[in-house]
């Protein structure tokens, strides 16, 4: 896929190097659910268990050298559509992810996908802001003991839905933690 400034596609083996910028760095890592990666073997195990042969999991490249600098990914493996994303801190506040996320829910659309949720830690303001101009929209909070870093986490669930179903809500977290609520200051 093609964007003004993007192009999204899937990744390789010869992308091992640039995957692990991306999952050696503290900062890019902090709110995703899992501790970065520590060398190019780790890398190499990481593609093979999360990236490889899933369908919606895509390199973000800048279109001037086709190198990857993040990815973005809806999981149609599980009921929940869950949308990720992560990209290297130097190419932060651009707009990238948001771009990105737009073409990949053009692709979601076409392939009858119905809807995609996303949960960001309500301490990563930056990440429920791409959500939202991606138009996705707030639907609850809830509080989860947060594996395997072993924290405490309020995640806020967004949920965008491409059928006429728009009152749908996805409500497995809602259901899963005792601790759920709505809030209403954002």
């Amino acid at each position: 896929m093609e964007t003004e400034r993007l192009i999204l596609r899937k990744f390789e083996e010869n992308d091992l190097e640039a995957l692990y910028l991306i999952l050696k760095d503290k900062d890019v890592n902090t709110f995703l659910p899992w501790y970065p990666i520590n060398n190019i073997e780790e890398t190499k195990t990481f593609y093979k268990e999360q990236i490889e042969n899933k369908e919606y999991y895509f390199a973000i490249c800048l279109k001037n050298d086709g190198y990857p600098i993040g990815y973005i990914q809806v999981d149609t493996e599980s009921d929940s559509h869950d949308l990720g994303y992560a990209l290297r801190k130097e190419y932060w506040h651009k707009g990238i992810v948001s771009e990105a996320g737009n073409a990949l829910i053009t692709l979601l659309k076409e392939n009858d996908i119905p809807y995609i949720t996303a949960t960001h830690d309500r301490e990563n303001l930056r990440s429920g802001a791409v959500m939202q101009r991606i138009g996705m929209k707030y639907c609850y909070s809830y509080k989860e003991q947060w594996q395997p870093k072993n924290i405490l986490v309020t995640f806020r669930m967004y949920q965008l839905n491409f059928d006429e179903k728009e009152d749908r809500v996805y409500q497995k977290y809602w259901e899963l933690y005792d601790e759920h609520f709505i809030e209403t200051n954002l």
